[in-house]
């Protein structure tokens, strides 16, 4: 109930009580990147590419700063800690519209494909 809510910390309680009662604690089934938002997955598909917080902002239209304190959100939620690690984390990770994030980049393709924020145009 408590993680319908969206209520993390009295989950998490909740767990370790029931558990040291020598109850049965179901798993959660539901990935990290479905508790994303629809801002904060806009804003991590969009520093996935390459865009840096400044044009990701004006994109937006939100400050550089509401991006990057939205990515440390984006991190905490998807058990990363770094830019690098955001296509793989999103790749397959429902998007806002519930469907699957089509072509998640790997680091593989950010080698071999320039980004967005490179200056050059890329392929649309």
């Amino acid at each position: 109930m408590f993680d319908g809510m969206r209520a993390a910390a009295f989950a998490e309680r909740a767990r370790r009580e029931l558990t040291a009662t020598g109850e049965h604690v179901r798993t959660r089934a539901a990935t990290p990147a479905g508790a994303l938002t629809p801002q904060e997955f806009k804003i991590a598909t969009l520093a996935a590419d390459g865009m840096t917080n400044a044009r990701t902002g004006a994109e937006l239209f939100i400050s550089p700063h509401t991006v990057e304190w939205h990515l440390r959100k984006v991190y905490t939620k998807l058990g990363i800690n770094s830019r690098r690690a955001l296509p793989d984390a999103l790749a397959g990770a429902p998007g806002a519209d519930g469907r699957a994030r089509p072509g998640g980049r790997t680091a593989s393709d950010r080698l071999h494909r320039p980004s967005r924020s490179a200056g050059t145009p890329g392929p649309r």
